[in-house]
């Protein structure tokens, strides 16, 4: 497997390196976290082996980044930081394991071995599209073409949720549901007064409208 090390303490930086390049292992290893963001930002990975207290940016901080940026390599948090509630905290953050130190080199190879093993994640997607429609939801930003459209945060959720769904009719129910989060029908029109702005927002201004209404059924976006 390739493995990336983020250790900071030479010494046991230098004994998991051995142990695990013995056993047959690509292994790179980085001291700084802001660094190891980086690097495990640009390539692949089978597991990430992070400590948690690092100089530039700590082992949390660095997992939960890599998860934001739908960066789903397995990782097992190695540390000293053994009491519970900083377990849960590093399994919150986006951890798949934690192995506390000191520890035994024999558990760690069993570890890695079994996160390996495992089915990696497919990221979401990050880019959403229809026809000349562009969501970047890592941005928030919203584009047809060239042109900029400036949406409200349930502006944007409504229409995230028609990418996601494309082709697929939504009905009334279902976006106060996911949208608004709403599991009854309040006697509102507040699907039809968001439909109606996103429409004129993201259609009116273009020449092909891309938010259908389907009779009787609900709206849904093709393309």
């Amino acid at each position: 497997m390739k493995l990336l090390l983020i250790e900071d303490d030479k010494t046991i930086a230098d004994y998991v390196l051995a142990g695990l390049r013995q056993e047959g292992h690509v292994v790179d290893h980085m001291a700084d976290g802001r660094d190891a963001l980086s690097q495990a930002m640009a390539s692949a990975y089978d597991v990430l082996i992070v400590d948690r207290m690092l100089p530039g940016l700590d082992g949390l901080s660095l997992v939960r980044a890599l998860r934001a940026a739908k960066v789903m390599t397995p990782a097992i948090f190695l540390t000293a930081l053994g009491g519970v509630d900083d377990r849960i905290e590093g399994l919150q953050a986006g951890g798949d394991d934690y192995l506390v130190k000191p520890f035994a080199f024999g558990e760690l190879s069993a570890r890695i071995g079994a996160l390996g093993r495992r089915p990696v994640q497919q990221a979401e997607a990050t880019v959403l599209t229809a026809d000349d429609l562009r969501m970047d939801l890592i941005r928030r930003t919203v584009k047809r073409g060239d042109v900029e459209i400036d949406l409200l945060p349930r502006e944007f959720a409504l229409l995230e949720l028609l990418l996601r769904r494309k082709g697929r009719v939504q009905t009334r129910t279902m976006l106060l549901e996911s949208v608004w989060d709403i599991s009854f029908d309040p006697q509102t029109n507040v699907v039809e007064t968001h439909i109606s702005r996103l429409r004129a927002k993201v259609d009116r201004p273009f020449e092909r409208e891309l938010i259908r209404t389907v009779r009787g059924a609900g709206y849904k976006i093709d393309g």
